[in-house]
């Protein structure tokens, strides 16, 4: 979208989106910023006057009417616009704050008010922050009250460079990262394979017949770790320095327990090296044991630990079962 970082807000109707995006953009152009604010209304809605000339003209049939003046100008054309082609209209900002578009692929802080007696609009993991009065617990990401503007302010600026994955013309792009200095990244990543006692026994004693399945999960796991830019699409290629995998078997859950460590020195982080790992060790069990077992569960692919970055280390406390 121009290049230009783009955060969006979701919440649900009531909640306060639009008086904090208010109270942001008053923060942000106190630090010098030039923002813009895209709003998506779920309603049609008018800005024409009937009998203005602009009404006149849309009446008529004009696709576009521009009104312009010394002061302003404004567009209003007479179809729908994506997301996108609505951005690349906007041009000379150094931020566009995106008011809903919750389904959007865009970065997203979330919001939750206790008063309106809903959630989030998503899952956590959906967002880089948080803001609400709830008592939520949330573990892994910022969390931010709504009067804490300041605070809220210097998060937005110092991340901007991760806000958009969108290239001039709206389309997906790879964020550079050439400015970032290299550091010392590593990422923990863990998932379970949950399979019934026979299959279980059969992993233990070698009984399968395509072979070893905590061993031929383990390379799988390496080397889906090595092609991870190959299948998520924004992932940038780095020099990965070292990629580890345990498998073990938990009885008591009747589950393989995979826990996949990658590390690098470089610009940007291995979590989905990881993550990438995990899950496809987490796949190969599944492979090497659906002949005697079809309702085999994967669950809990997770981020377990990472260190490096500008946003610092994370540390995942999992609760006992």
């Amino acid at each position: 979208m121009n290049g230009i970082p783009v955060l969006a807000f979701a919440a649900y109707s009531g909640t306060g989106k639009t008086t904090l995006v208010e109270k942001l953009v008053r923060s942000l152009k106190a630090q010098g910023l030039r923002v813009a604010v895209i709003k998506h209304d779920g309603h049609d809605f008018e800005i024409d006057h009937e009998g203005k000339d602009s009404w006149r003209f849309a009446q008529a049939g004009a696709d576009i009417t521009v009104i312009a003046s010394s002061g302003k100008m404004a567009l209003v054309e007479q179809r729908p616009l994506s997301l996108p082609q609505i951005a690349a209209l906007i041009h000379d900002v150094d931020l566009i704050l995106v008011e809903g578009y919750k389904q959007e692929p865009l970065t997203q802080i979330g919001i939750c008010r206790k008063a309106t007696g809903k959630g989030f609009t998503a899952d956590l993991s959906r967002y880089i922050a948080v803001v609400t009065d709830t008592d939520t617990e949330v573990p892994d990401i910022p969390r931010f009250g709504f009067d804490d503007i300041q605070e809220l302010t210097e998060f937005i600026m110092k991340n901007m460079d991760d806000f958009t994955h969108f290239n001039e013309q709206g389309r997906a792009k790879m964020v550079d990262v050439g400015s970032k200095p290299p550091t010392r990244r590593t990422a923990v990543a863990g998932a379970r394979v949950f399979v019934s006692h026979e299959t279980f026994d059969l992993i233990r004693s070698g009984g399968m017949k395509k072979g070893d399945v905590l061993t031929v999960a383990q390379i799988a796991g390496v080397m889906g770790a090595k092609r991870t830019p190959d299948l998520i699409p924004m992932c940038h290629p780095v020099q990965i320095s070292g990629i580890d995998l345990s498998l073990s078997l938990d009885e008591a859950r009747c589950c393989v327990e995979i826990q996949a460590t990658v590390s690098c020195d470089g610009r940007t982080g291995v979590e989905m090296e990881a993550l990438t790992a995990a899950s496809t060790a987490a796949l190969t069990v599944y492979d090497m044991c659906k002949a005697v077992q079809k309702d085999i569960l994967i669950s809990d692919i997770r981020l377990l630990e990472k260190t490096g970055g500008i946003h610092g280390d994370f540390h995942r406390e999992e609760r006992q079962a």
